[in-house]
């Protein structure tokens, strides 16, 4: 084992990044842990650290990428997530050469986190609040360093006693600033009440506006599909453009007045907001999650308070917006340069710390 690595004396790191099996890295289309993990990767090898990515055998990265499923798994399969994770903890610790921390993204690979000796694990966390999760997570021992990808998610997990915040960040360079809008309402993510394609719809015809709309229903989503969203999107002002690949993203919002951002939930970050930023494309948002965190009022975009206070916004407020200004500060905040700054302090923190996830028992609870 090299000590000098593991002990950090030496600025290069070796990173296990593990990614999902159920979208490639970067996703062609759908996929916003895969893009994030992607720009991440990307960002590391630029400087100067070796990552071995653990996703599907189709990803394309310029880094080793090892596979145990060699297309995607989808729709989303727990147990071939198990799988993975075995898998990729099986792989970790029996390399030649060790690895001074591993970075997770899917939350099966915890329990395995004990296995890796002394290896620190670094987990972000890619979804609102789930009360099976923060069971799961209570039940694991101590030392794992969790990442939530906005403070929001982190107060949602209060009994998680290591996280930190970091925001998500892309490369500015991957989305052209586009320097007008050209008339039309986009909307872009996945086709689910929690979304609010519905409301998006309603806020566009009130407008007298044309709305695109990029994404499709999972199956999950298929009741709200049959039951709401299909006759809405018959609607003379209703362009369906299906779900896009990252150049048919760019087109959409680069033209765009305004990205409709309508949810329904606790959004954990929304990547799409900043996609629309970086093109230049403000963003109308309902509160939620980590909307607040995200969009700048009368800077980025604006936060509504319903459906009636977006219409006017829309109207009365989009136009008096600087779109140079909404891309400049986008790559203030959200580039991929700064989120990969952060987690190599986070990987660097971890690694001081090492061997806590070994020093502590799992959290057994005697019979009576």
């Amino acid at each position: 084992m090299d000590r000098s690595i593991r002990q950090g004396a030496s600025p290069r790191l070796r990173v296990a990044v593990v990614s999902t099996p159920f979208v490639a890295v970067p996703p062609v289309r759908y996929g916003g842990t895969e893009l994030v993990v992607a720009e991440l990767v990307r960002r590391l090898e630029l400087r100067g650290h070796e990552v071995v990515l653990f996703a599907t055998g189709d990803s394309q990265v310029d880094c080793t990428c090892r596979s145990l499923f060699a297309t995607p798994v989808w729709p989303p399969e727990p147990l071939a997530e198990l799988a993975h994770a075995s898998w990729a903890a099986d792989a970790i610790r029996r390399s030649a050469r060790p690895f001074d921390v591993v970075h997770a993204h899917v939350a099966t690979f915890l329990p395995f986190a004990r296995t890796l000796d002394d290896v620190p694990v670094v987990y972000t966390m890619h979804h609102d609040r789930d009360e099976r999760l923060s069971r799961f997570y209570a039940a694991l021992p101590p030392g794992v360093q969790y990442v939530a990808i906005s403070a929001m998610q982190a107060a949602l997990h209060p009994e998680l006693p290591r996280r930190v915040v970091v925001h998500h960040g892309l490369d500015p360079a991957l989305y052209p600033f586009g320097p007008e809008g050209q008339g039309y309402l986009a909307f872009l993510g996945r086709f689910a009440e929690v979304k609010g394609p519905h409301t998006a719809i309603e806020v566009a015809g009130r407008l007298g506006r044309e709305l695109r709309m990029g994404g499709r229903p999972h199956p999950d989503d298929a009741g709200f599909q049959d039951r709401v969203l299909r006759q809405l999107l018959d609607q003379d002002h209703v362009r369906p453009l299906g779900e896009l690949g990252h150049g048919g993203k760019i087109r959409l919002l680069g033209g765009a007045d305004a990205l409709l951002f309508p949810i329904a939930w606790e959004e954990p970050f929304g990547l799409v907001m900043i996609e629309a930023m970086l093109c230049g494309c403000p963003v109308v948002a309902f509160r939620g999650g980590a909307v607040e965190e995200v969009v700048e009022p009368g800077l980025t975009g604006f936060v509504a308070r319903d459906g009636d206070d977006m219409v006017r916004l829309v109207r009365d407020e989009v136009p008096r917006l600087d779109r140079r200004r909404v891309r400049a500060r986008a790559i203030e905040r959200f580039s991929s340069r700064r989120m990969a700054d952060a987690y190599v302090d986070v990987y660097r923190e971890a690694i001081a710390a090492r061997g806590a996830q070994a020093a502590f028992p799992w959290k057994e609870v005697p019979c009576p």
